[in-house]
C-alpha cells in the first residue's frame, strides 16, 4: 500500500512538473522584438477598447439614473458655456497666463 501511494504522489508531481515546463515553453514567446512589439500594441490596443466601451456604459447608466429636469438643465448650461466662449474669443478676451504657447518661457 505504501509504495502504491508514493508511487501515485510521483506520478503527480511529474504531472504538475511537466504543465508547467509547458506553459512558459517557446511556443508563447515571440521570435523577434518586432513580434513582441506587435503583441504588446495589439494587447494595449484592445484594453483601451475594451476601457473606453466600459467608460461609454458607466456613462450611459449615470445620465440614466439622473432625472430629466437635471438632464435638460446640464444641456443648457453646457450650451450657454459654449456660446459665452464663443463670443470671448470674438472679442477678443484671452486669458494670456492659460496659454500653452508661452509656458516655456520664463
Amino acid at each position: 500500500m505504501k509504495i502504491r501511494t508514493f508511487f501515485q504522489c510521483c506520478l503527480l508531481l511529474l504531472a504538475i512538473q511537466l504543465t508547467a515546463c509547458k506553459s512558459s515553453g517557446p511556443g508563447n514567446a515571440p521570435a523577434s522584438v518586432e513580434e513582441a512589439e506587435k503583441q504588446i500594441a495589439k494587447k494595449r490596443k484592445k484594453e483601451a477598447k475594451a476601457s473606453k466601451r466600459e467608460l461609454k456604459k458607466a456613462k450611459k447608466a449615470f445620465w440614466k439614473r439622473q432625472s430629466k429636469s437635471a438632464r435638460k438643465s446640464v444641456k443648457r448650461n453646457a450650451r450657454q458655456q459654449r456660446k459665452i466662449e464663443r463670443k470671448k474669443k470674438r472679442e477678443g478676451e484671452y486669458n494670456w497666463e492659460e496659454q500653452k504657447r508661452w509656458e516655456g518661457f520664463s
